[in-house]
């Protein structure tokens, strides 16, 4: 009805999940990267939980794209099932013959029988079974009992069947009973899909209007997109619902930009409560969100009720964390030394040389003194310089990278899944079992530990207990493409477009990135996608992080070079 109004081509805030409109926050493609590690690692359990309206659902249909060929999915909608009715279920999705003899209905063993003949024969040709449960919040433990059954049949190397589990916050309260412990320790990897934030409301409505067909600016007011993240708390369907409702009352006065009285006027119409939505318990969803926003490797669930002051204090860092700008990558000012040489960039097609500090395999377990944490930012990014060739030493490190051929990056919401992903040194916020927190370099990940260090010195920590003592702050440096002497922030054209292109087309050539049109920007995001990085957006540090890992530049490394 307002599209041609709006210069639009059509209604931009449908709730219908089309794919054409796929926005991947952060968060979306950190919840992302879980899931296809969780596929891609020894079977188990992946949880991804979420607020009602969150995205899980667009995760999972891009996670479905990305599925490797030889994996065979089953995916079930409705879990308010019986164990019968389940596994028949499961049976029918992998085209499973169940035969039954005698008079009554098939048993559960008529069921796992063929089940588990199947699972044999499909590992034998190389294949992967996955099954994915969505509103898994509803199932119950009964049930939940049967599917960890399911994953006892394996081989030496993996589990045959693999789950995951998609749902709304209560799913990890499920999973949290003590009788479903031995469920618990199966998870390998789960996920909490928060809410979008301010900066990501903005970028998420001016996508889809974008994606509608909108040309000139965008037709909300700055005060009215904030109070959109208000009313909506950010989260995607809400968004959706108020902006089309806004616009439709734009478009009946007759203005061509939405003001804030605007969209107060729409959330009077789409929600319960004039002023904000209503939401089931925010109390509680508050704690659970405190509780679990960094835990993405626990083996096991968090119980117990927070109470008195620990209510308060989990509240209180929720919504500064919401509220706090992202830490600028600048650092403070020192006093100028003579700085060092710059080392020019290597080829792009150089083989990657070792220039990590080699994982002490061999280090106990230990937790490093209160006396080795890094006090500033500044040191910080000197301590991390030399991993790559570099000496960091003047007024600021930042910009005296930009010209040793590196760039700074930093993040507060990187993950362990994340660290693997990206593969490279960086620096660690951390809080010690002793309560001093300060920063410390992450040289490697071995398995089940990580390494830190500062200096010579080095400790391996388990990676369990990093997840509880680091809540993602990560700073790192990346190799700029050749030809690049300024800060990139999207590298689609100039001597880093180019770059980017060439690269991009070799490893399409060598079949390392799926096929797609013959224009640069098709193959950029068919490269983004396979990276689990938002396609269609600009080219930025993480696709350069990305690029420069595939294509072979010359950078350190966190993982054991194969």
């Amino acid at each position: 009805m307002y599209a041609e109004f709006f210069g639009l081509e059509r209604e931009p805030f449908s709730i219908a999940p089309d794919p054409r409109y796929l926005f991947m926050s952060e968060r979306h493609r950190e919840a992302l990267a879980h899931l296809l590690y969780g596929i891609r690692g020894g079977g188990g359990f992946v949880l991804l939980s979420g607020e009602i309206g969150a995205g899980k659902t667009t995760i999972c249909r891009c996670f479905l794209e990305q599925v490797p060929e030889n994996c065979r999915v089953a995916y079930i909608f409705n879990p308010k099932l019986t164990v019968g009715d389940l596994l028949r279920t499961i049976c029918r999705e992998f085209n499973v013959e169940v035969r039954h003899e005698g008079i009554g209905p098939a048993t559960v063993k008529d069921h796992l029988d063929p089940l588990n003949e199947y699972l044999l024969a499909s590992h034998a040709r190389g294949e992967r079974n996955l099954l994915i449960i969505d509103e898994a919040q509803n199932l119950t433990p009964h049930v939940l009992e049967q599917l960890r059954l399911l994953t006892n049949l394996e081989t030496s190397e993996r589990k045959l069947l693999q789950i995951v589990l998609i749902g709304q916050p209560e799913l990890r309260d499920v999973v949290a009973r003590p009788e479903l412990e031995q469920l618990a320790q199966r998870v390998i990897a789960r996920y909490h899909l928060e809410a979008l934030n301010p900066a990501e409301t903005r970028e998420y409505i001016q996508h889809r209007l974008q994606v509608a067909g909108l040309k000139g600016p965008v037709p909300f007011a700055p005060a009215a997109i904030e109070r959109i993240h208000q009313l909506s708390r950010g989260v995607p369907r809400r968004i959706n619902l108020l902006c089309d409702r806004a616009l439709l009352g734009a478009y009946a006065s007759q203005q061509h930009r939405v003001e804030r009285a605007t969209v107060d006027k729409a959330a009077t119409e789409v929600f319960d409560d004039a002023s904000r939505p209503r939401r089931s318990d925010p109390r509680a969803a508050r704690q659970r969100l405190a509780r679990g926003r960094w835990n993405a490797l626990a083996t096991g669930a968090l119980a117990g009720a927070v109470v008195g002051a620990a209510t308060a204090a989990a509240v209180a860092w929720f919504w500064l964390q919401q509220r706090a700008p992202a830490p600028a990558p600048a650092a403070t000012v020192l006093p100028t030394p003579t700085p060092a040489p710059a080392p020019a960039p290597p080829p792009a097609t150089a083989a990657a040389s070792p220039a990590a500090a080699p994982a002490e395999v061999e280090l106990p377990l230990a937790w490093p003194p209160a006396s080795a944490l890094i006090a500033s930012d500044t040191e910080a990014w000197r301590a991390i310089a030399p991993l790559w060739g570099a000496s960091l030493t003047g007024n600021d490190p930042c910009a005296q990278a930009i010209g040793a051929g590196l760039q700074c990056y930093r993040t507060d919401r990187m993950t362990v899944h994340g660290l693997r992903q990206l593969n490279r040194p960086g620096v660690l916020q951390l809080r010690l079992p002793d309560g001093a927190s300060g920063r410390l370099l992450l040289t490697a990940l071995n398995g089940d530990s990580a390494v830190l260090g500062r200096g010579e010195q080095r400790w391996r920590v388990p990676l369990t207990e990093l997840a509880e003592r680091w809540q993602g702050d990560y700073a790192t440096l990346w190799r700029l493409p050749p030809g690049q002497t300024t800060r990139l922030i999207d590298g689609r054209s100039g001597p880093a477009g180019a770059w980017l292109a060439e690269r991009i087309a070799a490893l399409q050539a060598q079949g390392r990135v799926p096929a797609s049109r013959d224009e640069p920007a098709a193959r950029l995001a068919s490269f983004q996608r396979a990276q689990g990085i938002d396609a269609g957006g600009p080219a930025g540090p993480v696709t350069f992080m990305q690029l420069n890992l595939a294509s072979g530049v010359d950078e350190p490394r966190l993982l054991p070079r194969s």
